[in-house]
């Protein structure tokens, strides 16, 4: 390497500490004086390159070796209002989604990499690590369809230490988001409504991809593999709508579901804040009407095959198919126990009693409990109208006073 290149890459490294300093002190993380102790100049001088800066903006300090001012260079107003929008507004925005709304909402249109650079050098955003081992990626399923997503990302949403559960289904094929809404807790009650509104709006598709939590498999060892002999009540509502589920051995496996999840994390909080959407109620509407379309016009993709998986369904039972379902034997007076509580069936105008008869209780989603009998239905509860739970009754407790008889 020759002595010029060498004064030159040397040259190179000074302006970028130079325009890096001068950054910080424009976003206020550093005083002016300050920031001329760091570069090694007099106050007098870090004036002279502040004046230099607002002359020739952005890239002014490296134009200046060249003596003509760069066709590129950004004005120092704007690189005042990008830095000054970050801090007051967007500070807790990654890169992409900040230039997005600058593009957008603000009309500043430089590219996404002076943005980066002016945010890395300000100290505002930290500069990524070098990503890790490579891996790669699992081909796309070829139609929208054929193999769909479900998972849930527990996240403090609205900033504020509230923690709920975002459940979402996504395509395989396409990355589109079929399915997002925040609830309580990930659970057999709130993930068969997020698959069955999927089927009316979408239809029956072919697999569902998740992990092996006890609500999706039975795994008689924890960490094992899952017992396909047996299926939980979701299971039970898949199969009988010939929908096949896949579990996931490893986070690796569930990589396209991961990354979806630190892309929501990195955005959703941030928009819910800049709304005052503060109740689930409110971020579920913001989800359904306007929020989940916005998502995938920015992050769906094209499939690679013509045509479609789903299959638009008929079926006219789908609150019965997803459904908590049990099998109870009637009791010689005609009642049956469900969950410590004691459900009484009535006499019928077909048949006189039902003791010793094997019924099915369904719970539906929206809270009515229904007993049947084949295809005949013997009992109903509007929600909210179960009877009491019943005290447990403690067995092999000795009565108060009791002494036990010497031996």
């Amino acid at each position: 390497m020759s002595s010029q290149q060498m004064v030159s890459s040397a040259e190179m490294e000074r302006m970028m500490k130079v325009q890096e300093v001068i950054l910080k002190a424009m976003a206020g993380k550093l005083k002016w004086w300050e920031a001329a102790e760091i570069i090694g100049v007099s106050d007098r001088t870090m004036g002279r390159w502040r004046e230099r800066y607002e002359e020739f903006g952005y890239d002014g300090l490296y134009d200046r070796r060249k003596c003509r001012p760069s066709p590129k260079r950004v004005a120092l107003k704007t690189a005042e209002k990008v830095l000054q929008l970050y801090r007051e507004k967007y500070y807790d925005f990654n890169v992409q989604h900040f230039h997005e709304k600058l593009v957008e909402e603000h009309g500043i249109k430089q590219s996404y990499t002076w943005v980066k650079m002016a945010l890395q050098g300000a100290g505002l955003v930290t500069k990524q690590r070098r990503r890790g081992k490579h891996r790669r990626r699992r081909p796309r399923r070829p139609l929208p369809g054929m193999l769909l997503h479900i998972d849930a990302s527990k996240h403090a949403w609205f900033g504020d230490g509230r923690y709920y559960d975002l459940i979402t289904i996504l395509d395989d094929a396409t990355n589109e988001i079929y399915y997002a809404q925040l609830v309580d807790e990930e659970g057999t009650r709130t993930l068969m409504p997020a698959v069955r509104e999927v089927i009316e709006q979408q239809g029956v598709f072919c697999a569902l991809y998740s992990d092996r939590a006890s609500h999706f498999f039975v795994t008689p060892k924890a960490g094992g593999k899952v017992d396909e002999s047996q299926v939980t009540q979701f299971g039970r509502a898949l199969q009988e709508l010939g929908i096949k589920m896949i579990p996931a051995y490893s986070p690796q496996a569930r990589g396209r579901m991961e990354r979806s999840y630190r892309t929501w994390q990195g955005r959703l909080p941030q928009e819910l804040r800049l709304r005052q959407i503060r109740t689930v109620e409110e971020a579920n509407g913001f989800l359904r009407e306007k929020y989940r379309k916005e998502f995938n016009r920015r992050f769906a993709v094209a499939a690679t095959g013509q045509g479609s998986a789903f299959v638009r369904t008929r079926r006219k039972d789908l609150a019965w198919v997803f459904s908590i379902q049990h099998e109870r034997r009637v009791n010689p007076d005609n009642t049956i126990a469900l969950e410590n509580r004691i459900l009484q069936i009535e006499k019928s105008r077909w048949k006189n009693t039902l003791a010793g008869c094997t019924v099915r209780v369904y719970e539906l989603l929206e809270g009515t409990v229904v007993v049947r009998f084949g295809p005949h239905e013997v009992a109903r509860w509007a929600p909210g109208s179960l009877p009491p739970v019943q005290p447990k009754v403690r067995t092999g407790v000795r009565p108060l006073g009791h002494q036990r008889q010497a031996a």
